[in-house]
C-alpha cells in the first residue's frame, strides 16, 4: 500500500546553501513519526518543505520527489498547494504565542479554515469550531471563541492552534515543536490530545521535537536528523533499546532518568554546524568520540539495519558489514 506521505531523496536549497541533503521519509495513516535533532538540524525546514512553504523563505526543492497520497506535490502548483495546505494537511505552528492573529477573535480564526476548505456557512463553521474546542477539552467553548489570544494561557493557545489544524479535516498533521515553552503538565496533556486524535481518527502525525522523552512517549517510528542529513530511522522501541548512530545515543543520553547519579547527565560537546560550514564526509564526526579516519573522508551511506530501520554511520551498531 502506498504511504500517505513520501519524501524520496529530497534536497532543499536556500540561495546557494543546501540545507537538506538527500532526506527520505515515509508516513502512513494512523502512524506517528517523530522527527528529532538539535536546533539547526533541519526539522522545521522539513516541515516547511512538506507544507509547500519554501517560497516564503526563498527556498526550493533542488532534488528528489515529494508525494502526498500518491501525487507528486511539485505538479500541484501554488493553487493546488493552497487547497492541500489547511485542508488535507494541517500545520501546528512552532510557537502558539505568535501563530495567532492578536486582533482577531479566536472563533473567527478557526471558522475561516472550515469555511475555506469545507465550504461551510458562517453558522455551520462556528458550530464546528465550538465542537472542536470541546473535543480539545476546552471548557466554556463559547466564551473562548469570543476571546482574543492575549486573554488565553500558553496551553490554551496551543489547543487553539491544534483546533485550527483540525478544522479542515486533514489526513496529515504536522506538529512543529508543539510542546515548547509549556510546563510539564500541559505538555503531557497536549501530547495525549495529539496521540488520541491519531488513534481515534486514523490521522498521520509528523511530530517534530528535540525532546526525546516526548518521542518515547508518543511515537511509532523515529527519524533522526543532523545538519540536514538523515542519521538514523527506526521503530521507536528498537531505537531506544539499541540506538545505532552515536548521535542518537548522545541524544538519548541527554534524557534525565530517575535515580541518575549527580553529574550523570551528559551534554553533547560542540554545536550543530551552520550550512556555510558543514564538515566533509560525516557531518557529525567533529563532535563524535568514536570517529575514525573514514568518518573524515567518506560520506556514510544510509544502509539497512539487521533489526529493521536504517542508519548512516561507519561505526553503527547493528549495521551489516
Amino acid at each position: 500500500m502506498t504511504a500517505l506521505l513520501t519524501l524520496d531523496h529530497v534536497s532543499v536549497e536556500i540561495g546557494r546553501s543546501q540545507l537538506l541533503d538527500d532526506v527520505s521519509l515515509s508516513l502512513d495513516r494512523g502512524e506517528i513519526l517523530g522527527l528529532v535533532g538539535e536546533s539547526g538540524s533541519g526539522k522545521s525546514l522539513t516541515a516547511l518543505t512538506i507544507a509547500g512553504l519554501l517560497p516564503l523563505i526563498g527556498g526550493r526543492i533542488s532534488a528528489g520527489t515529494l508525494r502526498f497520497d500518491g501525487t507528486d506535490m511539485a505538479s500541484l502548483g501554488a493553487e493546488g498547494m493552497r487547497k492541500l495546505r489547511g485542508g488535507r494537511i494541517g500545520f501546528v505552528m512552532q510557537n502558539p504565542m505568535t501563530a495567532l492573529d492578536p486582533v482577531q477573535r479566536i472563533g473567527e480564526q478557526i471558522d475561516v479554515v472550515s469555511r475555506l476548505h469545507l465550504g461551510l456557512s458562517a453558522p455551520a463553521a462556528r458550530a464546528r469550531t465550538l465542537d472542536l474546542l470541546r473535543q480539545l477539552r476546552i471548557a466554556e467553548a463559547e466564551a473562548v471563541a469570543e476571546a482574543y489570544p492575549h486573554q488565553l494561557s500558553g496551553g490554551m493557545k496551543q489547543r487553539i492552534v491544534i483546533a485550527m489544524a483540525l478544522a479542515g479535516e486533514p489526513d496529515l498533521i504536522i506538529a512543529d515543536e508543539p510542546t515548547t515553552a509549556l510546563d510539564v503538565t500541559v505538555q503531557a496533556q497536549i501530547i495525549q490530545i495529539l496521540t488520541g486524535l491519531v488513534r481515534e481518527r486514523g490521522l498521520a502525525l509528523l511530530l517534530i521535537t528535540h525532546d526525546m522523552g516526548v518521542v518515547a512517549q508518543a511515537c511509532d517510528r523515529v527519524a533522526v536528523l543532523y545538519a540536514g542529513r538523515m542519521a538514523e530511522e527506526r521503530p521507536v522501541g528498537a531505537l531506544f533499546d539499541a540506538p545505532s548512530h552515536p548521535y542518537t545515543r548522545a541524544l538519548i543520553g541527554c534524557i534525565p532518568r530517575e535515580g541518575m547519579e549527580p553529574g550523570g547527565l551528559k551534554g553533547i560537546p560542540g554545536a550543530v554546524p551552520s550550512a556555510s560550514n558543514f564538515p566533509e564526509a560525516c557531518r557529525f564526526h567533529p563532535r563524535c568520540a568514536l570517529a575514525i579516519e573514514p568518518c573524515r573522508t567518506e560520506r556514510p551511506a544510509l544502509a539497512p539495519l539487521s533489526g529493521g530501520g536504517q542508519v548512516a554511520c561507519h561505526r553503527a551498531e547493528g549495521r551489516p558489514r
